[in-house]
């Protein structure tokens, strides 16, 4: 797309490419560096009771604001509405390590992470317009790459950078990457000017933003600040439920809708919808509890929390890989759906059998069957949704896939965050009688330092209630896996189009 020299182009989409993969970086690794850096922040900010602000109001801006991005691409061009985003992230990270209290800290992540819904987006309609789905197999490798890089680097970089430099690092970091990541698009990436004269939906906007807002508030709150059943959780149940039927019946009167409901028409654009969703669930609940269980159960040290999905991001890059070659070179890729969510399936199952016993060697192999299926699963989603929709609508396309796949990251962590509090808790109340009640009442989830401090009986009660609770969210994520492999049963192999050899144009 672009530029029509053809001779010039490979090397051009290689820069626009590797600048695409840094912006998607920002987006990946700005949580998980700053996770990192959280109690030296509060040490020296205070607000503790306001901490968990600091991710949600990150998470909530990402979420609302991707599908806004994505018809701002479709209505105004790509590039300039990528770039836009990217200073957003930009001016939002420069604010935030420059936070004088917490209060400020949390507005200026809530600005960070309007940006951070562009640059997801961005990068995958970007793609879908520069590289044809036949041959954009051969760049899933490299997203997945990606991906990797930020769960094992990111507490790594976050433990580094906020022990030598200082916790504001952290932000400031992302400067220098997202300066080169925008020189780059702005010199290389040549896409045509769009103008659309109809207003945006601004109406549709704002119910969706409402919706999605209620939704990720409810997953974040329910069971941990308020009760599942306690008057605030019911209360924003409904606002979302309102504001997300608002918001259909709007779509179907905008003139241009910022979710248009005719690419639900598509069959393989729902179900690989429902697919994301589903892969977000399990993905992030695995990530969550997975270093939790090593941590508690088999005495890995917290440090290296990354390093312990190494199994599962390995098998994810390496299938990723293959999945994107062998679709590049048959143009063929139902298969992969299946056979992800099979082994997804099977894969959250035996990290269920998991207890106090399970060696690491072992645990490892269980991961890697999760992270193979990942690996089938996390880029095909996006290339049938684009390859399902026409040109005009790839933005939308991207934006609802990453949406789904959001939300569904949301649920994942909110749902088995509960389960597997509410079985820890049950277990230490259990062996350990009142002494297992007190040392969990806070918190189902202790830190290292805490764990130490514990009695031997308290703490061996401790690890049998840790491995109890991931085994029961381990098997809801199976469970879970299953709808994503009925699911994937019904795609229809519609041809990719741009066939091998086609340029990428």
């Amino acid at each position: 797309m672009g530029a029509g020299d053809t001779g010039k182009q490979p090397r051009s989409v290689r820069v626009v490419l590797l600048a695409l993969m840094i912006a998607m970086l920002l987006a990946m690794l700005d949580n998980m560096i700053v996770g990192t850096a959280m109690p030296t922040i509060v040490g020296e900010l205070g607000g503790l009771e306001h901490l968990s602000w600091v991710v949600t109001a990150y998470t909530l801006a990402t979420a609302a604001s991707t599908p806004i991005w994505g018809k701002l691409g479709d209505m105004y061009g790509r590039k300039g509405v990528f770039m836009t985003s990217i200073v957003l992230f930009l001016i939002g990270s420069a604010l935030s390590g420059m936070a004088q209290d917490m209060g400020q800290l949390i507005g200026f992540r809530a600005i960070q992470g309007l940006g951070a819904g562009g640059l997801m987006v961005g990068v995958m309609a970007i793609i879908g317009d520069l590289i044809p789905p036949r041959e954009r197999g051969k760049y899933q490798g490299m997203m997945a790459g990606v991906m990797a890089l930020a769960m094992i680097g990111g507490p790594l970089v976050g433990g580094t950078i906020t022990d030598h430099w200082g916790w504001r690092w952290s932000f400031y970091i992302n400067l220098p990457l997202g300066i080169v990541a925008l020189v780059a698009v702005s010199a290389v990436l040549h896409l045509p000017k769009k103008r659309v004269e109809a207003r945006i939906d601004y109406l549709g906007a704002a119910l969706l933003t409402v919706g999605i807002t209620a939704i990720v508030l409810v997953t974040t709150w329910g069971g941990t600040e308020y009760a599942w059943d306690s008057a605030m959780i019911m209360e924003l149940i409904a606002i979302g439920v309102a504001a997300l039927v608002g918001f259909l019946f709007v779509q179907t009167k905008a003139a241009a809708p910022v979710m248009p409901l005719h690419i639900f028409r598509s069959r393989n654009f729902t179900l690989m919808s429902v697919v994301g969703f589903v892969a977000g669930f399990v993905m992030f609940g695995a990530v969550l509890f997975l270093p939790l269980y090593q941590q508690s159960v088999q005495g890995a040290s917290a440090t290296n929390s990354g390093l312990l999905l190494l199994p599962m991001l390995g098998a994810m890059l390496v299938t990723s890989m293959v999945a994107g070659r062998v679709t590049t070179n048959t143009g063929r890729y139902k298969v992969f759906p299946i056979v992800g969510s099979a082994l997804m399936v099977v894969g959250l199952y035996l990290l269920s059998l998991m207890d106090t016993d399970t060696s690491r060697l072992t645990s490892g192999v269980y991961m890697a069957v999760v992270g193979a299926g990942m690996g089938c699963l996390m880029q095909i989603t996006m290339l049938v949704s684009q390859n399902s929709v026409e040109m005009k609508d790839m933005g939308v396309a991207s934006s609802s896939t990453t949406l789904f796949r959001t939300l569904g990251s949301s649920f994942g962590v909110a749902i088995m965050g509960a389960l597997f509090n509410n079985r820890v808790q049950d277990v230490m109340s259990e062996r350990a009688g009142a002494l297992g009640s007190k040392v969990t009442e806070q918190s189902a989830q202790l830190d290292a330092a805490s764990l130490a401090k514990l009695p031997v009986a308290a703490r061996e009660a401790y690890q049998h209630a840790v491995a109890s609770g991931t085994h029961s969210a381990f098997l809801l994520g199976a469970a879970v896996a299953v709808v994503a492999l009925v699911t994937a049963v019904f795609v229809k192999e519609v041809p990719l189009r741009g066939a091998s050899g086609g340029g990428a144009g």
